[in-house]
C-alpha cells in the first residue's frame, strides 16, 4: 500500500510541475520576445554612425567588401543580390571603391557565389586585377573577420541590404574592426518579412557567437594583402615599362 500511495504521490507531484511549468509559458514567451526585440534594436543602434544610403556620403575606399547571396531564387532574379551588384558597380565608376573582396558561399561546383559576383563585376568593365574572392565567406561573421584576418584590411566598405549592414558592422564593431556600410535597397516586389524575421533571430546568434562562444570563422590561414598585391602588380607593370623605355634606341640627328 505504501509503495502505490508513494507512486500516485510522485504522479500528483509531476502533473503539478507541468501545470505550474505550462502557467509559465506565456511569461517565458513574453520575455524571449522583449530579449529579441532589445538585441534587434542594439545591435540597429551599434551600426547607426557607420551606415550610408547614398553614394555621396562615402568617402573613397581602397577595399569595399560585397556579402555574397545566390543570383537566383528558382528562375527569378535575386533582388538581394542585383541591387548590391549594382551598388558595387556605381561606386567603382565613381570613383568611390578601388578594389572589390567578393565574399561568400562556394558549396559546390554549381553554387559559387564569389565567382558568380566576379563574373557579373567582370561584364561590367571592372577590371580583374581590382576583384580579390573569398570562398570561405559562409556567414557575415566569417566574411567581416576574414577582411581583416586574411586580407588584411581594416578600413573597408561593405555592401549589403540596411538589416545585414547592421549586423555585418556591429560584428565588425566587436572585433575592432575599422568598418562602414553602403545600404542598398531590398526587393521591390515584395516586403521581404520573412527576410527580416529571420534577422532577428540571426542578431540573437551573433550576440551569443560574439559574448557567449567566441566564435571565430570557419577557415583561416596565412595572410593574402589586397594592397600589397595590387602594389606588386603596379610595380611590375612600371619595371617593364622602364625596361622597353631602356631598350629604345637614341635617334640621332
Amino acid at each position: 500500500m505504501r509503495r502505490l500511495f508513494h507512486r500516485k504521490q510522485s504522479t500528483w507531484l509531476s502533473w503539478t510541475q507541468v501545470i505550474k511549468l505550462v502557467s509559465w509559458l506565456p511569461v517565458f514567451a513574453l520575455v524571449l520576445a522583449a530579449s529579441l526585440f532589445a538585441i534587434d534594436r542594439w545591435v540597429s543602434y551599434q551600426a547607426r554612425e557607420q551606415l550610408f544610403t547614398n553614394v555621396e556620403q562615402i568617402d573613397k575606399f581602397d577595399v569595399a567588401v560585397v556579402l555574397g547571396t545566390s543570383k537566383y531564387l528558382g528562375k527569378i532574379l535575386n533582388e538581394y543580390y542585383s541591387h548590391r551588384m549594382d551598388a558595387a558597380v556605381e561606386l567603382y565608376k565613381e570613383g568611390k571603391v578601388a578594389h572589390f573582396l567578393l565574399s561568400g558561399d562556394n558549396a559546390h561546383r554549381s553554387y559559387n557565389e564569389p565567382w558568380t559576383m566576379k563574373r557579373d563585376l567582370l561584364k561590367a568593365e571592372v577590371p580583374e586585377e581590382k576583384i580579390f574572392l573569398d570562398y570561405a565567406g559562409f556567414r557575415t561573421l566569417d566574411s567581416v573577420v576574414r577582411a581583416k584576418e586574411i586580407f588584411d584590411t581594416d578600413n573597408f566598405l561593405i555592401i549589403s541590404q540596411k538589416f545585414h549592414c547592421e549586423r555585418a558592422l556591429f560584428i565588425a564593431k566587436s572585433h575592432n574592426i575599422n568598418a562602414s556600410c553602403f545600404a542598398v535597397p531590398g526587393p521591390s516586389r515584395h516586403s521581404g518579412w520573412k527576410v527580416r524575421v529571420r534577422e532577428i533571430f540571426a542578431r540573437a546568434k551573433a550576440v551569443l557567437d560574439i559574448y557567449v562562444i567566441n566564435a571565430k570563422p570557419k577557415f583561416l590561414g596565412p595572410k593574402e594583402p589586397i594592397l600589397s598585391a595590387d602594389n606588386d602588380s603596379a610595380d611590375t607593370e612600371l619595371e617593364l615599362s622602364l625596361e622597353e623605355t631602356e631598350q629604345v634606341p637614341e635617334l640621332t640627328h
